[in-house]
């Protein structure tokens, strides 16, 4: 977690007008860590649903199903590729809402992937294609060309 106090130190010099974080506890630990006690909870930013493969690394899954990726099959049980970029959207229009205010959000890699290619308007495919490590900063930002992927899984 040492990461994520350096990376507190690092945004306690921005300020944000809004403040999101998945329920999870470790979404909203990491939050905290970062300087914000009291994050708006959403359940838009909580990580994919995994359905029957809950609990399983993705080494497992692929032992089960060696071609699997979740981004191309989803989950059984779980949701679909679909349903997770159709959620991702769902949470850039809660964030969208404050024109042009800062938002900054906690969440999970599977989901924040998923964020990242919705933002852009791409294929959730390309999600797999997109290394995202913990504690990390990516910023999604709005730009005279539209949206774009400004900064990505910056230690």
């Amino acid at each position: 977690m040492e990461n994520a106090r350096q990376l507190g130190v690092r945004l306690s010099k921005v300020t944000f007008d809004a403040v999101y974080s998945s329920p999870m506890e470790r979404a909203r630990r990491t939050a905290e860590l970062a300087g914000f006690a009291h994050p708006s909870i959403t359940d838009l930013l909580k990580e994919a649903d995994y359905g029957s493969y809950e609990g399983l690394t993705t080494r497992q899954i692929q032992e089960i199903d060696p071609d699997w990726e979740l981004y191309h099959d989803g989950c059984p049980g779980g949701e679909t590729p679909a349903q997770l970029y159709a959620r991702a959207g769902r949470f850039i229009e809660l964030a969208t809402q404050l024109g042009d205010g800062r938002v900054i959000a906690f969440s999970h890699g599977h989901f924040l992937r998923a964020l990242a290619v919705a933002w852009i308007s791409v294929d959730i495919t390309v999600a797999a294609r997109l290394q995202l490590d913990v504690a990390t900063i990516s910023i999604l930002r709005d730009s005279e060309r539209g949206r774009m992927i400004a900064l990505w899984n910056a230690a």
